[in-house]
């Protein structure tokens, strides 16, 4: 047994480097020093205890010398001193030089000094020997009548311990707690007397409990927490009690204490199930989330929301608390309001929607006006998209945000104007009676936006449902405006030159004068007349682009004029019109691909922008009626597919979550009547404080596979030969933040090992918590060593290292086994997650760290090789299953996952069949990994690498 599983009281630091010293001069100091070498000599006698030490010859001195010092110091370290020096002989009887001690401790007990006295009663509560504490309890009953409240409570600890260990040394121990709580005025004494009572006498808790409920809300905090895990532990057991005790519960929710409302408002969720505890117990999460400042409170609070809206009866009492919830928002933490606006999106109903929509609108446009802080952009990213999903789902409410948001299509954050064109192309798209106020709304922005994928975007809805000749001819003054003069070659020229009309110069006046005291740029009234200016940034936007070599928006630019040119065909029957609008819209593509080929842009355009834009001249010389119909049709039927797709994935996540949440019950279940079940069988539900303790110290059950010893059977990892005098293997047991090695350790020789010692050493971000003790083997025998080793981050692991050991009556050198290698697998610590595909881009372009590795497999299916990855790599394939679905000879997805440490870990699987050389051909290609860190981008190749060897195997 290591001493990380024995139970420990006094942890104290140990230098490594310096030179333990001898046994003799410990005994002169601790003789005849002055009392800071005594106390000097006392601490390093503690460490050499502490450290496996024996040192028998030093008990009678420290007796002698130092027991009868008053000094504090002195007296405080002999407490940790007789915590660990062992007190009994090998045989298991008491030492006889403890009965001295036995002695000191009882005058201890009677000191005039409250704090030797408190400090010696809790030192008593560690000690496990009845012999010890027998003479010693009449002074600890008289220390329950102490002036000190420091004394009586530890009093009252030190007599429940003993109660605990030895019930044959005080019998009588509740009927003294309760007689003593009864008369209490202190608060910390009440409670340790309270928590006691709760422990060793539930009945009588309870009875004090009665005759005060009514002053429960007069209490301290402390006795607060402890009158409800009572209450909570009576009704778990005893259902009948419940109505009793909920009234008590309620009058806590109004406590003073943060705390005490938190645990009062879990306690009653689990006691009742009626509206009015849930709502009641909501409105004290929603009020302790908006008081309490620390983040870390608010997120676990709000978890506890999120688990209460889990529960089907309970959502629809919790989705009047819709705006209450949406209070949390004021909050400036990006995580918090993240998890609240997914709670309101959750909670939503027909009934609220109105009242959310404007609250979230006020947020937006704060949103605008706020620009100190880093996360506003997130934020706002987050609101449109909560708007987005709303307008979705509710679409009356579309009409009212489409206004306020497309006013971000002119934002400098790209992302958040991506969100607001992403809501506004599926808006136009599903509403049609919301056209002519998107078109509008688009119209009046467009000059104004910044980005040109956002521009991009919005020249594409407006070429797609701009119907009516009005609206068309808007759309092509609007890119007129926004192109300024053409040709642009011959106008550019002009202006590098300096060859500028008179008259336009008497126009523009001073070109200073284009920039106003605000800091805008007038782009309006320059570009109505048409006038130049001599500065690169004063250029209309679109044009702008141009000049920088963004030709792809020539492409878009060229596909939105050929359909608002064929619809305006379409439209209007005067021929004159047609010609002049068509011919318009063709010498706008002539002079971008004139401007491409000539050196005045910084990029020349691309091939395929090229040919794009002489597809559409070609179409609109032709005119034809299949251009017209791929043009004008084609394109939105692709839309509405693609929307229809995401619209039908949404709904089966949605059911898959609703499925989840929902208690399936079978037929032929057996039914539960409370009244008729026995007390021992109330098994239904778990102690929450029991299993919140558990979550505390890491024990918490992992499900184990259908054969709970074949899992850990293939977690063994022989470490030894059989044929070598030591025979070794551990059982690695990772317990997420750090690993337990289990070494069992076989003497096959005929000799005693002496000093048998595990020594171990890691590799990578691991590190040993403690050095394996010494053992003695006899021969044939074997015994259990255990070790720990802390992990720091998400990579493969190396732990080596050797067992040495003294063979007993030889007097050769220590003997040495080597041991194999423990490779500590990566998988543990990575589990499946999800992200957006724009998330997923932006962190493949921030990652630095780029593993590629070659597909090397005999698997031959690539449906079967893609799901064979996710299965070894614990990844979560982000690629759509209709993506994926056909067959086509090749393949692409995109896989995610995130480690406990919160690092991420992104691949993209690029593979194909490669049909030529025959059906039964393996796989090949790449898969790419992206990670913030070295370890994890190597450690998870090397995953991939080992495990095809295996499939190929």
């Amino acid at each position: 047994m290591t001493a990380a599983e024995n139970v420990c009281y006094t942890l104290i630091n140990v230098p490594m480097d310096s030179e333990p010293p001898s046994e003799i001069c410990l005994k002169a100091d601790l003789e005849k020093g002055e009392i800071k070498a005594k106390t000097e000599a006392l601490k390093k006698v503690i460490i050499m205890i502490l450290n496996g030490e024996k040192l028998p010859g030093l008990l009678m001195t420290i007796i002698r010398f130092v027991l009868p010092l008053q000094d504090h110091t002195i007296k405080k370290l002999l407490l940790v001193f007789w915590e660990i020096v062992p007190k009994t002989t090998p045989d298991g009887k008491l030492l006889q030089e403890m009965i001295l001690v036995c002695d000191a401790y009882r005058k201890d007990l009677q000191h005039p000094n409250e704090f030797i006295r408190g400090s010696t009663l809790r030192f008593l509560c560690k000690l496990k020997e009845a012999e010890l504490l027998e003479p010693l309890m009449p002074a600890i009953r008289a220390c329950l009548e102490h002036r000190h409240s420091y004394v009586r409570r530890n009093a009252v600890l030190a007599i429940y311990t003993i109660y605990r260990n030895f019930e044959n040394l005080i019998p009588d121990a509740p009927e003294l707690i309760h007689d003593f709580l009864v008369n209490e005025k202190d608060a910390s004494c009440k409670r340790n007397a309270f928590m006691m009572l709760i422990h060793a006498d539930q009945d009588r808790a309870l009875d004090y409990l009665s005759t005060c409920i009514d002053q429960v809300h007069t209490f301290g905090d402390i006795l607060q927490l402890v009158i409800v895990e009572l209450i909570y532990k009576v009704c778990h057991a005893n259902p009948s009690e419940r109505a009793r005790f909920i009234r008590c519960i309620y009058n806590l929710l109004q406590s003073s204490s943060p705390a005490v409302k938190y645990e009062a408002a879990g306690t009653l969720v689990t006691l009742s199930s009626a509206p009015t505890a849930v709502k009641a117990a909501a409105q004290c999460y929603i009020d302790l989330i908006i008081k309490e400042s620390d983040n870390n409170v608010k997120l676990i609070v709000l978890d506890r929301l999120i688990e209460l809206k889990e529960h089907p009866t309970h959502e629809r009492v919790l989705q009047d608390l819709v705006m209450d919830v949406l209070r949390v928002l004021s909050t400036p933490d990006l995580e918090v309001r993240r998890k609240t606006l997914q709670l309101a999106l959750d909670l939503v109903s027909s009934r609220n929607v109105e009242e959310l929509v404007i609250v979230l609108k006020k947020e937006v446009i704060k949103t605008n006006n706020v620009t100190e802080h880093e996360d506003t952009d997130k934020y706002r990213q987050l609101l449109v998209r909560t708007l987005h999903s709303c307008s979705v789902r509710f679409p009356d409410m579309a009409a009212n945000v489409i206004p306020v948001l497309m006013e971000f299509l002119s934002d400098s954050n790209e992302a958040a104007a991506a969100d607001v064109l992403e809501f506004v192309r599926e808006a136009i798209q599903r509403f049609d009676n919301l056209r002519p106020l998107v078109i509008e709304k688009m119209l009046e922005v467009f000059h104004a936006i910044k980005s040109v994928k956002i521009y991009r975007g919005a020249l594409w809805i407006l070429g797609e449902y701009c119907n009516p000749k009005e609206d068309v001819q808007s759309v092509m003054t609007e890119v007129r405006r926004s192109l300024g003069e053409i040709p642009i070659v011959e106008n550019e020229i002009k202006k590098e030159t300096g060859e500028v009309k008179a008259e336009e110069e008497v126009c523009v006046g001073p070109t200073q004068k284009l920039v106003t005291e605000m800091g805008t740029y007038v782009t309006q009234s320059a570009l109505s007349s048409s006038r130049p200016s001599k500065k690169e940034e004063d250029r209309p936007p679109l044009r702008g682009f141009l000049m920088d070599g963004d030709f792809y928006v020539a492409a878009s630019l060229a596909t939105t004029l050929t359909k608002v040119a064929l619809r305006y065909v379409a439209n209007v029957q005067d021929k004159r019109k047609q010609n002049v609008f068509v011919a318009e819209a063709m010498l706008i593509m002539t002079t971008v691909l004139h401007l491409g080929k000539s050196s005045l842009p910084k990029k020349p355009i691309t091939d395929d922008d090229v040919e794009r834009i002489s597809l559409c001249l070609k179409v609109l010389s032709e005119c034809s009626p299949l251009m017209d119909d791929i043009f004008n049709k084609e394109c939105r039927k692709s839309l509405s597919h693609m929307l229809t797709v995401k619209l039908e994935e949404e709904k089966l996540s949605q059911k898959k979550e609703s499925e989840k949440r929902n208690v399936t019950v079978q037929a032929d279940d057996p039914i539960s009547f409370m009244q008729l079940t026995a007390k021992n069988e109330t098994t239904s539900k778990e102690d929450q404080f029991q299993l919140s303790l558990l979550v505390a110290m890491g024990n918490t059950q992992r499900k184990e596979a259908a054969d709970p010893l074949a899992t850990k059977l293939n977690k063994v990892t022989q470490l030894t030969g059989f044929s070598d005098p030591v025979y070794a293997e551990a059982y690695v047991h990772v317990n997420q933040y750090d690993i337990v090695l289990d070494v069992l350790v076989v003497n096959q020789t005929n000799d005693t090992l002496q000093n048998c010692t595990l020594e171990l050493a890691t590799l990578g971000d691991l590190k040993l918590v403690e050095k394996p003790s010494p053992l003695t083997l006899a021969p044939h025998d074997f015994a259990n060593i255990k070790a720990n080793v802390k992990v720091a981050s998400t990579e493969n692991g190396i732990i080596f290292g050797n067992i040495v050991y003294d063979v007993s009556g030889a007097a050769s050198d220590r003997n040495c086994v080597v041991l194999s290698d423990i490779h500590i697998d990566i998988m543990d610590y990575i589990q499946p997650a999800s992200c957006t595909d724009a998330e997923f881009r932006q962190m493949w372009a921030e990652f630095e760290w780029e593993n590629k590795v070659t597909v090397n497999t005999n698997i031959t299916d690539l449906n079967e090789y893609l799901r064979h990855i996710l299965g070894s790599t614990n990844m979560k394939c982000l690629t759509p299953e209709k993506a994926l679905s056909g067959f086509c000879g090749f393949m692409a997805a995109n896989l995610y996952a995130r480690s406990i440490f919160g690092e991420d870990a992104l691949a993209n699987v690029s593979i194909e069949k490669p049909i030529h050389l025959g059906p039964d051909a393996p796989v090949s290609g790449h898969i790419r990994i992206r990670a913030k860190s070295q370890g994890m981008a190597l450690s998870l190749g090397d995953k991939i690498n080992l495990s095809q060897k295996k499939s190929a195997a």
